[in-house]
C-alpha cells in the first residue's frame, strides 16, 4: 500500500496565510489541509486543496474509483473536485463514501448520468471497495456541522493503516474495534501542541502521546507502525521541538508530498554548507525506533573544530540509534536491517578518492567502480534510506585541478543517487525544497 500525503495541515494549513506568529514564522515547509492519496485509486478526504496538491506532486486523480470523507467540515469535504471530474467525462464508477454531513454537500455537484454511487456510513459498518476492506469507526469531534464524524481502518493485501482525523481522545469503542491491528501505519491528528484548553474534539500533544500508548497497549501500533502526526497547526512548537516531542512517542510529523508505504523509500537531500540538510534528514527518520547512523566522515585526530561537529551531531540524534563509522557503504545498505541515514555522499567520495589515490595521480577507474556499486545498493537497500549530499555546483570554480575533479564527480554521484531516489529535497537556508519527478 503507497499512501501520497497530500496534505498534513488542519483547516488554515500551517503557516496560516494571515498569521506572523512565531510557530508560523519559524514553519520550515508549507502545510496544506490533510488528506492523502492511497495507491492512485482511493482518496482518504478530499478538501478543496486536494485536487491541486496531487498535481503538484506530479499525480493524476484520473484513476481515482473511491473517495473517503471522514466528515462534513469545508477543509475535507471539496465537491468541486467532482464537477472537475464530471468535465472530463469520465466513465468509471466512483464511490463516495463517508458521513451524511459530507455527502449531502457532494449529491449537487454530479451530472444526471454521472456514474457516481454515494455510500453513507456510520460507525460499525463494514464496507468492501475494490481491493479494499473499510472499517468504519467512531470519532470524537464535532458539536455542529460534521458531528458524524468518523474515522477508517482500511486494510488491503498491500497493508492496513488507521485514518484517524479529524478527532479529540479515542471513544473507548474505537480503541476496541483497533485492538491487536498491528497497523502498519497510523495518521493521527495532532492539531493544538502545548494548548491545552480547547476541549475535547482535537489532539494537543499530551493527548497524542496518551492515545498513542493506548494504541500500543492495545497492540494497535506495534514497534514496527509509523505513527504520524497530521492535522498539523500553527499551534504547534516550531518543527524541531516538534520532532523532538512527538519522538519520545515513536511518532514523527508528517510532510506534504511524503509517500509512505511497505515499499522502501529512498530520499536524497542536498544542500550548501550549513543549510539544515543533515537536520532535515535526522528529521526525516525521527519517528523510528532504531536508526543506523552511517557517518562516513570519520576521525580527523588533531582537529577540534571537526570533533565539535560530530559532537553537535550526535546530540542531536536519539540514543536508541546506532553510529557505524565507514565509506564500505555499499554493505551497509545491502544489509541494512533498519532505517539508514548515510551522512555524507561528500565525505564518501574523499575517502573513496584517497583510498584509490586519486590525488596522487591514481587511475579514476576504482573510483566509478565503486560509485557504480553504490548506487546499485542504494536501489537495492530493504529499508528505508536517506543520504545528505553537499550541492557544490552552485558556488565557485575551485581554484585547482583537483578541486574541480571533485565537484564534477560529486556532481556526477549526486545526479545518479537522485534517479535512484523516490524523493529529492534541496535545502536552501533551511527550508527544504522538494524537487519534482524527471
Amino acid at each position: 500500500m503507497e499512501i501520497l500525503l497530500l496534505g498534513t495541515g488542519s483547516a488554515d494549513g500551517w503557516p496560516n496565510p494571515f498569521c506572523r506568529c512565531a510557530s508560523c514564522r519559524s514553519a520550515t515547509e508549507v502545510r496544506g489541509q490533510t488528506a492523502a492519496l492511497v495507491d492512485d485509486v482511493l482518496l482518504l478526504d478530499c478538501g478543496p486543496e486536494a485536487p491541486r496538491a496531487a498535481a503538484r506532486f506530479g499525480r493524476s486523480l484520473a484513476s481515482v474509483r473511491h473517495i473517503l470523507f471522514t466528515h462534513g467540515h469545508w477543509d475535507h469535504v471539496g465537491p468541486a473536485a467532482l464537477l472537475m471530474r464530471h468535465w472530463t467525462g469520465a466513465g468509471e464508477r466512483l464511490d463516495v463514501v463517508g458521513p451524511a454531513s459530507a455527502l449531502d454537500q457532494c449529491r449537487h455537484w454530479v451530472g444526471p448520468d454521472d456514474p457516481v454511487r454515494f455510500v453513507e456510513v456510520g460507525p460499525g459498518d463494514d464496507v468492501r471497495l475494490g481491493d479494499y476492506r473499510v472499517r468504519v469507526l467512531a470519532a470524537a469531534h464535532g458539536a455542529d456541522l460534521g458531528a458524524d464524524a468518523v474515522l477508517y481502518d482500511l486494510e488491503t493485501v498491500g497493508g492496513r493503516i488507521f485514518w484517524a482525523t479529524d478527532t479529540g481522545p479515542l471513544p473507548e469503542q474505537t480503541h476496541a474495534a483497533v485492538a491487536g491491528a498491528a497497523f502498519d501505519a497510523v495518521f493521527l491528528e495532532e492539531t493544538f501542541g502545548m494548548h491545552t484548553g480547547h476541549g475535547t474534539e482535537h489532539h494537543d500533544l499530551p493527548a497524542f502521546a496518551a492515545t498513542v500508548s493506548a494504541l500500543r497497549s492495545s497492540g494497535a501500533a506495534v514497534a514496527t507502525t509509523d505513527v504520524i502526526a497530521v492535522h498539523l497547526s500553527h499551534h504547534n512548537p516550531a518543527e524541531a521541538e516538534l520532532v523532538a516531542v512527538l519522538a519520545d512517542s515513536g511518532a514523527r510529523p508528517g510532510s506534504d508530498g511524503e509517500i509512505v508505504g511497505a515499499a522502501p523509500t529512498r530520499v536524497l537531500v542536498l544542500g550548501g554548507a550549513r543549510s539544515g540538510k543533515s537536520a532535515h534528514a535526522e528529521a526525516l527518520l525521527a519517528g523510528q525506533a532504531a536508526v543506523t547512523y552511517l557517518a562516513t566522515g570519520g576521525v580527523r585526530e588533531g582537529d577540534p573544530e571537526w570533533a565539535e561537529r560530530v559532537r553537535l551531531h550526535r546530540s542531536r540524534r536519539p540514543a536508541s540509534w546506532r553510529t557505524v563509522e565507514t565509506s564500505d557503504a555499499a554493505d551497509m545498505l545491502r544489509a541494512a536491517e533498519t532505517p539508514l541515514l548515510l551522512d555524507c555522499l561528500g565525505t564518501w567520495l574523499t575517502a573513496r578518492m584517497d583510498l584509490h589515490g586519486v590525488w596522487d595521480g591514481g587511475a579514476l577507474d576504482g573510483v566509478h567502480t565503486d560509485i557504480d556499486e553504490l548506487v546499485a545498493a542504494w536501489r537495492a537497500c530493504p529499508v528505508r534510506a536517506v543520504a545528505v549530499s553537499n550541492e557544490v555546483g552552485s558556488g565557485v570554480v575551485p581554484a585547482t585541478g583537483s578541486g574541480r575533479l571533485f565537484r564534477d564527480l560529486l556532481g556526477v554521484l549526486n545526479a545518479r543517487i537522485a534517479a535512484a531516489s523516490d524523493e529529492v529535497v534541496l535545502m536552501v537556508a533551511g527550508r527544504p525544497l522538494r524537487l519534482p519527478a524527471q
